[in-house]
């Protein structure tokens, strides 16, 4: 039976991290073998790490907001934005000042609490686009 909600401790713990931008917060939920199938994001609970410390030099001012959360056994999903500002190089681009919203829908599985695999979909590769047209402009 799935439960509707607006919190879990490790997507509180996620939350967190990001509206702090302290990836060393990512040890609050992920596993250590965290497995990630976003083509951008490797495995791994260090590099999960080195991804946010990447997110947080391009979005200093980044903050995620929870819109929908769901709970059912070993899963939680939810759909997320993500509102920051492009001030440091990211995937390549080099900082355009833009603001930008990325918006996901997340699954996650649990194993102890914590975040032991990720599945995405994102608007990332519009968000990309925009940033690569300015950046060139």
């Amino acid at each position: 039976m799935s439960v509707t909600t607006t919190t879990h401790p490790a997507v509180e713990d996620f939350l967190a991290m990001v509206n702090t931008r302290d990836a060393d917060r990512v040890d609050t939920h992920c596993t250590f073998e965290h497995i990630d199938h976003n083509p951008v994001v490797p495995n791994g609970r260090e590099a999960n790490r080195l991804f946010w410390k990447n997110v947080f030099a391009a979005f200093p001012d980044i903050t995620a907001t929870v819109k929908d959360l769901l709970v059912s056994g070993d899963r939680v999903a939810g759909r997320f934005e993500y509102e920051g500002t492009h001030q440091g190089e990211f995937l390549g681009i080099p900082a355009t000042y833009r603001k930008v919203q990325i918006r996901s829908i997340d699954i996650w599985r649990l194993e102890d609490g914590l975040f032991a695999e990720h599945w995405d979909q994102t608007n990332l590769t519009e968000v990309l686009q925009e940033l690569r047209a300015a950046a060139h402009a």
